[in-house]
């Protein structure tokens, strides 16, 4: 696989700043080292891990650091899932899973209900290579 098109930390916090405009929280500056930590996690798997992860794993590495680290005062599991949904658009595939399964989803990652195995899984169930 040749390497995947990352999500830089100002994309994400974007992202999050424009959830929040659209549906309310709390606004306010990420924990810096933690979404970097957070966002590090894929490009770490793809870089260490042999064979390679499919990019269905890295995004579900990309949302289960999201939604656990708690990088930003509010919203974080949208934050997960639409980081998520970029991360495999920019790489040729989209997200086609329904709002509410994908919320509740986010919301049982976060719980600590799913592995990252299980969303990666369910990531993979629910995308399909875009047209």
């Amino acid at each position: 696989m040749k390497t995947p098109v990352w999500i830089p930390p100002r994309a994400v916090v974007a992202i999050q700043l424009e959830l929040i405009a659209e549906h309310g929280g709390l606004a306010g500056p990420p924990r810096t080292g933690d979404l970097e930590a957070a966002l590090a996690r894929p490009q770490q798997q793809f870089s260490n891990a042999n064979p390679q992860p499919s990019l269905e794993r890295l995004a579900a590495a990309y949302g289960l650091a999201l939604a656990r680290s708690h990088c930003f005062p509010d919203g974080n599991e949208c934050v997960a899932l639409a980081v998520i949904d970029v991360f495999l658009q920019l790489n040729g595939r989209e997200l086609l899973a329904k709002e509410v399964d994908a919320a509740d989803t986010m919301q049982r990652a976060a719980a600590g209900d799913l592995t990252e195995e299980q969303l990666a899984e369910w990531i993979a169930a629910h995308a399909a290579v875009q047209k």
